[in-house]
């Protein structure tokens, strides 16, 4: 009882240490690979929260899938690194922004805690497939989200041939 608590405590601590140097990285690829660190954390707090299927997903899809598709993003711009200062007007205003998204989240948490049903430990993956496959409510952010992803890529190829076509 003592070793999850430790275990999932310490899972919480690498998520933030490693999401402030998503942050905190000037490089990139150092944040993509901080990220991926995030992430899989992250799965290691679903599985000790008995979530077992939104770990595996969170391995899989987020740090598998979507990680690999931003490196490939991040290679293929070459990105250099800026030697520019960071602060500034944009460094007030990411913090402002984060502040604001952290309010946010707080509120999401909260809300969507008090309209939990009362028997979500017992949903299984086939109800989460049966949920987003068969019903139209989340037809359109599904789809939306393929072209959002695939209009992403088309965007990086084109702005990397041009970079290198001058």
């Amino acid at each position: 009882m003592i070793l999850d608590v430790i275990l999932f405590y310490g899972a919480a601590m690498v998520a933030l240490a490693s999401g402030l140097f998503v942050i905190a990285q000037r490089s990139p690829i150092n944040s993509a690979f901080s990220l991926i660190v995030t992430m899989c954390s992250l799965a290691v707090m679903f599985a000790m929260l008995g979530s077992g299927f939104i770990a595996v997903l969170q391995v899989v899809v987020y740090a598998g899938a979507i990680m690999v598709l931003f490196l490939f993003v991040i290679m293929l711009l070459n990105t250099k690194q800026d030697e520019g200062d960071r602060g500034g007007g944009i460094g007030r205003a990411a913090i402002a922004l984060g502040i604001i998204l952290a309010i946010q989240s707080m509120v999401v948490v909260w809300k969507g805690a008090e309209t939990l049903p009362v028997n979500h430990k017992e949903t299984t993956s086939a109800d989460v497939a049966r949920g987003l496959f068969s019903s139209p409510r989340f037809l359109y952010a599904f789809e939306a989200t393929s072209i959002l992803i695939l209009s992403a890529m088309v965007g990086a190829i084109v702005v990397a041939r041009k970079e290198k076509g001058k």
